[in-house]
């Protein structure tokens, strides 16, 4: 994939939002209620189902699509929502693992280009293991796995030969180009007398925008790896954001892609402007030192819901909140895979 370089002297002082997440689209015709109603209709399979040369495909009633196609680990691809028939995902796939940083150093162009293995686990989860090599001295495993119909969940897994100095997984989400919306949750938000909420990624803020945890987050995101080529990125740094949430939506519908991961395990998110011709959404995950011999891990989630208000994506993530800590374990090491 090819990024150009952006150059950014500012942010614009006037900070766009959002008026409403809670309208409901008159060409969708739908409440949320009704949605849920709908996605509950039909009953799919919660697991993944291998189809040789370690590709997979999935059939939940409400979301259907591949993992891993042709072997090659982009994330979720062909992703339809089942009930509307549109598609979700764009040309590089859904919670698909981008780049790979730690100070100053960037592991090749990007982890899909790496050799991986995959195997289906306990529970029809799938797991993606890239083998520690001469240039990356880390060990790095994915468990993907459906928590319900419209929501997946997926664990990062990274166990360190070497000290990993602020170490970032660059977790990239591309959509279908109707998914036109791409908002953040920021913690102060200019245009609502500066209390948290959703924020559009507005063409005149710049074209590719980041939104950090804190200054800490902000010192680890300009400590060079952004300039490394090819295809470097000169962000716009945008306000911090509340909670790790953000999310795309197909205005025309209402059908909107929401990504969240705790606060512990993402350190920023980012956007190009709404319209931009990648219409992607992207999670950097751990964002801090990682000791040889330790196992360090990240968690992040997918909910594909329609016309949700924000009170309901809020109370969605603090659920998911509630639930991160539990689960099922996630394999600790790469074992052979298909």
């Amino acid at each position: 994939m090819k990024i150009s370089l952006i150059k950014r002297l500012g942010v614009a002082v006037r900070l766009g939002c959002l008026a409403s997440l809670a309208v409901i689209s008159p060409a969708a015709g739908q409440t949320v209620a009704q949605s849920a109603k709908q996605m509950k209709a039909k009953t799919g399979n919660l697991a993944f189902t291998a189809t040789g040369q370690g590709e997979y495909k999935f059939d939940t009633g409400v979301l259907r699509g591949k993992l891993r196609a042709g072997g090659k680990s982009l994330g979720l691809t062909s992703v339809v929502h089942v009930p509307s028939g549109i598609t979700l995902s764009g040309a590089y796939g859904i919670f698909g693992h981008y780049r790979v940083f730690v100070a100053h150093t960037r592991f090749g162009t990007a982890a899909w280009d790496w050799p991986s293995t995959a195997r289906l686990i306990e529970g029809g989860a799938v797991e993606v293991c890239w083998s520690a090599a001469k240039d990356r001295p880390f060990e790095m495993t994915a468990v993907y796995r459906w928590h319900d119909a419209s929501s997946l969940d997926l664990k990062t897994v990274v166990k360190a030969s070497k000290d990993l100095s602020h170490f970032e997984v660059f977790l990239a989400s591309y959509f279908n180009e109707v998914f036109t919306n791409s908002l953040v949750f920021v913690k102060e938000n200019p245009e609502v007398q500066g209390k948290a909420g959703f924020l559009a990624a507005k063409k005149s803020f710049g074209d590719w925008l980041m939104f950090a945890r804190d200054s800490a987050a902000v010192r680890i995101i300009k400590d060079g790896r952004w300039a490394i080529k090819p295809h470097p990125v000169d962000w716009a740094m945008m306000p911090e954001f509340g909670k790790p949430l953000g999310l795309r939506r197909d205005p025309k519908t209402g059908i909107t892609a929401v990504l969240m991961a705790p606060p512990d395990d993402c350190f920023a998110l980012s956007t190009p402007y709404q319209t931009e011709g990648h219409y992607s959404l992207y999670l950097s995950l751990f964002g801090r030192t990682i000791r040889a011999g330790e196992v360090a891990r990240a968690s992040s989630r997918l909910w594909i819901t329609q016309s949700p208000s924000a009170q309901q994506i809020l109370e969605q993530y603090q659920t998911y909140l509630n639930e991160a800590g539990g689960g099922q374990a996630v394999g600790e090491g790469c074992s052979s895979g298909q």
